[in-house]
Parts: structure tokens; C-alpha cells; sequence
């Protein structure tokens, strides 16, 4: 297990600015739908576009949260 120390921390911190990256992108797109920006985009849309951006941001951030809590264990099973 400690050979897999590295990509858990690694690919922790990968996911969670790909969840950063999608909060901030999705706030972006539904700020332009809803000002009426992008063309044949309703409200409606821009809330569905808001709610799946935010879904996926906490949806990516959880699976981070997981690998961190991996981590932990392998580290508190090797100190025993």
C-alpha cells in the first residue's frame, strides 16, 4: 500500500481543482445564460447548469476527500 501514497496525494490534489474548476466554469456559464448571452439558453437552463455544476463539484470534492482519508489509514497502519 505504500507505493500508492504518492498517486492518492497526487490525484487528490488533481480532483480538486477539477472541482474548483467546475464550480467556477458552471457559475460562469449561468451567469451568461441567465444575462441572456448565449442564444436559444433559458433560465430554466441556466439553473439546470447551476445545479449539475454544483453537483459535480461536490461529487469530484468528496472523491478527493476519500483519497485524503486513505492516506490517513495507510499512514496510522504504518505507524503500528
Amino acid at each position: 500500500m505504500r507505493e500508492h501514497l504518492g498517486f492518492l496525494k497526487t490525484s487528490s490534489a488533481v480532483v480538486k481543482v477539477a472541482a474548483w474548476i467546475f464550480l467556477f466554469l458552471g457559475i460562469i456559464g449561468s451567469i451568461y445564460i441567465f444575462l441572456g448571452r448565449v442564444s436559444g439558453k433559458t433560465v430554466l437552463g441556466g439553473i439546470v447548469n447551476l445545479a449539475l455544476s454544483v453537483f459535480f463539484f461536490f461529487f469530484f470534492y468528496i472523491i478527493a476527500k476519500i483519497a485524503d482519508l486513505l492516506v490517513k489509514i495507510i499512514n496510522e497502519i504504518k505507524k503500528e
